[in-house]
């Protein structure tokens, strides 16, 4: 890879391009030639790719399948929106090469929080490094720390450059730059509350960290067992383990670890009930999965499906239509968007609707029932195979669904006559919702001459019997009141009410929302008139226990990071038990009202934000532009508890910034609300930019000192940036 290979880049049939690809010397960028002009330019940065899949999985290396064979075709996959970059190799042992070069260099991402520190600050050396000769005089620290985003007092920088400065080289390298760095990053508040519990100030004994892990950190089963625990897995020192006591360093790291998080790690893994009928779970849902741009001439991919599959998804929408030669395709009807055939997304569903998303995250995860959303509707085994009609009754268990595709969609007649037997010969179609994804729902699937159907009158609307045929368990039906729902509709049928329907339902009869969706599926989507693929908030949503509440995926946002916020629980499967008011089709619960329900009453939440470590630059930001950063914490939740509250701004430092600020949040209702901390750079004269954000379930926090791991807008990590804060919970 260093040596550097020529392979064509594509991104066509017809676009083929020759460049010649290497890894530079710092094993973290990779360069291209062009061999046309000779022009050489970054192609990307290895913390940039998120995976890399060999073959041909994507649409253009699948459309060239004839002309070059798997075995020398590779996609780099990256982070957030960005394109993903195809390369056909001249052998198949140079695509060998490449593909598990990269995936042994995206690797490390993984590692602990001080490697992962680490890692960022050998890159940003390296950066700093001008004339990379491995060393670093003063003027190039200066300039290290203008990137780092420290605006250092000169006489402090040359301080601590001298400090480190062993040889009097007027320069740093190897562990004179260590030194540097440890100073640099000081923990001034870590120290400080570590001495507090130690009695000579240099370590932290077995009881000594006892006392901390119940005093502060409100652990209270197994505390010595788990003490030893932490000494054993964060303790550098060898000689400090076998004493089984904790040094600064140690605290320090496991402070920075998951058992150090905000986030309860017993939580990440599957920790709820599985057991109970699918209506009782929120399921992370998404909306035109295969759009990854807007609504109107947007482009149409398989990579919209991986991208949500991998998030954690388990509602996807198949939008089919006839195609050429008799082939169905997926795109959004009567519009521009581009079109994809609906043998491909088929083939990708088959591929990742069950692969495990993490494996670190249990052996649950992601084997759960994916529901497709469409115009057909079937429950299909794993392998593809259609499963018994009749086998799964309405009131059927999570846990028996487990490793089965449930697609909804339209019906001709009854479900119960066709279970009963033969169907009479009749073509009543059932309704969707009104609105216009109900005008879109009545131009697809005619029967036209694929079976697969054409646009036709819209007088008269008829169904291929044979995707009736395959309804089983999600029956599409107009929703015509809650009266008339609990009268005659059935816990197989399921409604789909635009984001105004369901918000006016709220305001007007919401405890009635709420008992209605304790027995029977309702998607929520978004309005039409959202164009631009912009998202509503799910909270409100969710609120009256609507289980599948559907997100534009490709649109980052407040409203995606509440989304990937409830769904990180559970081991990431995709399902959320609902809190237990809401499975109760009795419950007098009204979201507009807490008092409508006798509940554990008011919660204290009180957030004490302590500091900021290493806060990333603002993007597209000018050279040398350092953040002045601002913490915002938001509850969402039922109105009652909808509040946010923030800090000072801190100026010219996105490096270790310091608040220790205390911010103070009631909460009526904690099993719905989700809590999100927000860093922004300040700006006087404009909005405020996005740096960074963490969202999580009140149910997933842990108390006491805690850091808060910070991502992108994209939900994705941005090592080692964090928050340090103190949590405490009353009544």
């Amino acid at each position: 890879m260093q040596q550097g290979t020529l392979m064509r880049k594509v991104k066509s049939k017809s676009w083929k391009k020759q460049r010649y690809f290497k890894l530079q010397d710092d094993c973290m960028t990779i360069w291209y030639q062009s061999k046309r002009t000779g022009k050489t330019e970054s192609a990307f940065s290895i913390s940039d790719v998120e995976t890399v899949r060999e073959g041909h999985q994507s649409e253009v290396l699948q459309s060239l399948a004839e002309e070059f064979p798997p075995e020398r075709c590779f996609t780099i996959v990256f982070y957030g929106r960005r394109g993903n970059l195809d390369l056909i190799a001249g052998s198949a042992e140079e695509a060998q090469c490449w593909v598990q070069g990269l995936r042994q260099l995206i690797k490390p991402r993984s590692l602990t929080s001080a490697l992962a520190s680490f890692t960022w600050i050998r890159d940003w050396f390296q950066k700093a490094d001008k004339n990379k000769d491995g060393r670093m005089n003063f003027k190039e620290v200066q300039r290290l720390l203008k990137m780092m985003n420290v605006d250092m007092n000169e006489d402090h920088a040359l301080r601590l450059f001298q400090d480190a400065d062993k040889s009097e080289s007027g320069t740093l390298e190897g562990e004179e730059f260590v030194l540097f760095y440890k100073a640099l990053t000081q923990r001034d508040e870590v120290l400080s509350l570590f001495q507090d519990f130690s009695e000579d100030g240099k370590k932290l004994t077995l009881l000594e960290l006892v006392d901390f892990l119940q005093q502060e950190q409100l652990e209270d089963e197994g505390t010595e067992e788990l003490a030893m625990e932490l000494i054993d897995k964060y303790e550098p020192s060898e000689t400090a383990r076998a004493r089984h006591v904790l040094s600064a360093d140690g605290f320090l790291m496991y402070l920075c670890s998951p058992e150090g998080s905000i986030f309860n790690p017993q939580h990440r893994v599957m920790w709820q009930d599985m057991s109970q009928p699918l209506c009782h779970y929120f399921i992370s849902s998404s909306h035109n999965t295969y759009l990854i741009e807007d609504q109107i001439r947007g482009h149409s991919s398989i990579e919209g499906y991986i991208r949500a599959l991998k998030r954690g998804c388990r509602c996807l929408e198949v939008d089919c239509w006839d195609g050429p030669n008799g082939e169905p395709v997926v795109y959004h009807g009567h519009t521009f968007t581009s079109k994809i055939p609906f043998r491909e997304v088929v083939s990708t569903l088959t591929k990742y609707a069950f692969k495990v998303r993490n494996p670190s995250l249990g052996s649950g995860c992601h084997r759960w029932p994916s529901v497709g959303g469409g115009d057909v509707a079937a429950v299909w085994g794993s392998d593809g195979s259609p499963a018994p009609q009749g086998a799964y009754s309405p009131s059927t268990i999570l846990q028996e669904l487990k490793h089965k595709i449930l697609l909804k969609g339209k019906k001709i007649g009854r479900l119960e006559d066709m279970l009963d037997g033969p169907e009479d010969e009749t073509h009543d179609v059932s309704d969707d919702d009104n609105g216009a994804e109900a005008e879109e729902e009545r131009q697809r699937m005619k029967v036209g001459g694929s079976g697969w159907g054409t646009a036709g009158s819209k007088d008269k609307e008829t169904l291929a019997q044979v995707l009736s045929d395959c309804v089983v368990y999600c029956k599409n039906v107009s929703f015509r009141g809650f009266q008339e729902a609990r009268s005659r509709s059935r816990p197989s049928e399921i409604s789909s009410l635009s984001e105004a329907k369901a918000r006016k339902l709220i305001r007007d009869a919401g405890n009635e929302f709420v008992r209605h969706n304790t027995w029977q599926l309702t998607r929520i989507y978004p309005s039409g008139m959202r164009t631009d693929s912009s998202n509503y908030s799910p909270q409100e949503m969710w609120n009256v226990g609507c289980q599948i509440v559907a997100l534009n995926f490709q649109t980052a946002g407040m409203e995606m990071d509440l989304c990937d916020g409830l769904f990180s629980q559970n081991g990431c499967c995709g399902y959320v038990l609902k809190p237990p008011f809401m499975r109760d089709e009795e419950t007098p619960f009204n979201p507009s009202d807490p008092g409508s329900w006798e509940g554990p009453g008011p919660i204290t939440l009180t957030i004490q934000v302590i500091s900021g470590q290493q806060l990333p630059k603002v993007s597209n930001s000018k050279e040398g532009a350092i953040i002045d950063p601002l913490v915002r914490v938001e509850i969402h939740g039922v109105p009652a508890d909808q509040a946010h509250q923030e800090t000072k701004y801190i100026e010219n430092n996105g490096f270790n910034p310091r608040w220790d600020e205390t911010l103070q949040f009631q909460l009526h209702v904690p099993e719905l609300a989700l809590v999100r901390f927000v860093v922004e750079d300040y700006d006087k004269t404009s909005r405020n930019d996005f740096v960074g954000q963490f969202t999580l379930a009140f149910a997933n926090i842990k108390p006491g000192y805690r850091h808060i791991h910070l991502l992108s807008k994209d939900g994705t990590n941005i090592p080692p940036s964090s928050l340090f804060v103190h949590i405490r919970i009353s009544k």
